[in-house]
């Protein structure tokens, strides 16, 4: 038998080096061509390595918890035929996304894995794609069957089941109501009896040891150096305005009541989405780039969403959104939320982005002052939407109120442009039948 040596690659974002986050094998397993072998950590995502042969394990050269070059060798396998890779037909894009999402719902994965689909073809290490993006060719990965005596598996993704422990609820008395009854963010939540993911949770005690160190490094050092550059390098300016959101949470309802959103995420975060749409088609310098020889206006808008995740925050982007309808919006933004909480965003989604929203409100926040996303010159904040006396007609009201603020690159916007931007934005919060032009 000859023994393979098998490189740390690059995964095809002209990355120099990774984490190995966990090992999916040890020595002395068997392994086949595509079989996941570890589980690595980039400064943009996790992603699962597959293996490119088939053999036994023969070492682990690098330890959980080391970063290494890529080109570094990682693992050795004694690979009988020492054959390249089985080439498989290439699946259209359909069946590739319905591969990859078979395998996200059903595989009963490590807590904390959070991987893109990747695999082995006639090409070598390709990754599949969402939202419509052409995909390489990879052979599909298999779901893992289910042993006979599991006749009720319990069926949830990582993120899932951490809620789930940190609520204190039990998995296994749950009942899911996602397909094929994949248990849900919501039926974590509810079996919980807790009103809010983010209030109520027992308070743990104080740690034994003095301190924790935790190690800079991996999406945490990308996300410090990014806005370390933005912070020092694009002089901000901010600015904020009271909005009454009454028409666009009827406009909400109305929305959710409609049999062509059956099925569909709506809330505010799509009209506020729309809304900056239209507000960049007047007021263009908001969704530019600057570089030292000149100001790039993008005539296009991929939409960034800031999202919090558990090993941080990351900007995935709707591509195209200026073409999209109200209901290819919702569904866009439902995905790109969804991929983002179970840590599947891959780094070219979150590339190539004009502006960005983030939605503070989900947090009970008013409003805030955002950093830019580097390489983009807007970034607007969404406050909590909330009921507040508003003076209509003279008369004191309860209405929705929110708060929309935002920052900008006084480089290449002046004030006058900031302020009628963010007016635009606030008129469709306050009547949304304007976005009917």
């Amino acid at each position: 038998m000859s023994e393979q040596s098998f490189p740390l690659p690059d995964v095809g974002e002209g990355l120099t080096e990774a984490e190995i986050v966990s090992w999916k094998v040890a020595p002395g397993d068997r392994v086949e061509i595509n079989d996941t072998l570890v589980e690595i950590e980039t400064a943009k995502s996790l992603v699962e390595l597959p293996s490119p042969f088939a053999g036994t394990v023969s070492e682990i050269l690098v330890a959980e918890g080391t970063t290494v070059d890529v080109g570094t060798p990682i693992v050795t396998v004694n690979d009988g035929s020492a054959a390249a890779p089985v080439a498989t037909p290439a699946p259209d894009a359909a069946v590739a996304e319905a591969a990859a999402d078979t395998q996200s719902t059903i595989a009963a994965e490590p807590e904390g894995s959070g991987s893109v689909l990747v695999g082995y073809g006639s090409a070598g290490l390709v990754t599949s794609r969402r939202r419509g993006r052409p995909t390489p060719a990879a052979a599909p990965v298999p779901p893992p069957s289910v042993p006979a005596a599991s006749a009720s598996p319990i069926i949830a993704k990582p993120p899932i089941r951490k809620l789930a422990k940190d609520l204190g609820v039990d998995l296994s008395a749950v009942q899911g109501t996602g397909l094929v009854g994949e248990i849900t963010r919501d039926d974590v939540v509810r079996s919980a009896g807790q009103a809010s993911v983010f209030r109520n949770i027992e308070t743990p005690a104080w740690a034994p040891e003095r301190e924790e160190r935790i190690p800079v490094k991996g999406m945490r050092k990308a996300i410090a150096q990014a806005m370390v550059q933005s912070a020092f390098t694009a002089p901000h300016v901010s600015v904020f305005v009271d909005v009454d959101a009454t028409r666009t949470m009827e406009f909400v309802k109305r929305l959710k009541a409609s049999p062509d959103f059956a099925g569909v995420k709506v809330s505010p975060l799509l009209i506020m989405a729309r809304a900056i749409i239209w507000a960049v088609r007047r007021n263009p310098t908001v969704n530019a780039t600057w570089t030292e020889n000149e100001i790039i206006v993008r005539h296009y808008v991929n939409l960034g969403i800031a999202a919090a995740t558990p090993r941080g925050l990351i900007v995935p982007n709707v591509k195209e959104a200026q073409g999209m309808s109200l209901l290819e919006l919702a569904k866009s933004l439902e995905q790109l939320t969804l991929t983002a909480r179970d840590g599947k965003t891959t780094p070219a989604d979150m590339q190539d982005g004009t502006i960005t929203i983030t939605n503070i409100g989900v947090f009970g926040m008013d409003t805030g002052t955002p950093i830019l996303n580097p390489g983009e010159v807007g970034i607007v904040a969404l406050g909590t939407i909330k009921q507040k006396p508003w003076v209509v007609d003279g008369e004191v009201r309860p209405r929705f109120v929110t708060t929309i603020g935002g920052s900008f690159d006084h480089r290449v916007v002046d004030g006058d442009v900031v302020s009628r931007f963010i007016a635009d934005v606030a008129s469709i919060i306050e009547e949304p039948a304007l976005l009917l032009d």
